[in-house]
């Protein structure tokens, strides 16, 4: 059985120094829908200066990611 997974795809780039702006772009059910999206997006004002700041990472469906709590201080 193959195990279900989404690619998610976030753009990320410096306005200041220790100060980062993140967009969450999408969630796509292949490797290759995400790579093309990132392709799209990468001819559009602001992303198309600033390519490298696409990151896609792979999740598995139905899996916790953060499973130590936190605390806020």
């Amino acid at each position: 059985m193959v195990e279900p997974y989404v690619f998610v795809i976030q753009h990320v780039h410096e306005i200041q120094e220790d100060n980062e702006d993140v967009k969450f772009i999408g969630v796509y059910s292949t490797e290759e829908s995400a790579r093309a999206a990132v392709a799209r997006l990468s001819m559009q004002p602001g992303f198309r200066e600033t390519t490298n700041g696409f990151h896609i990472d792979r999740y598995k469906l139905d899996e916790d990611l953060w499973t130590e709590g936190f605390v806020t201080v």
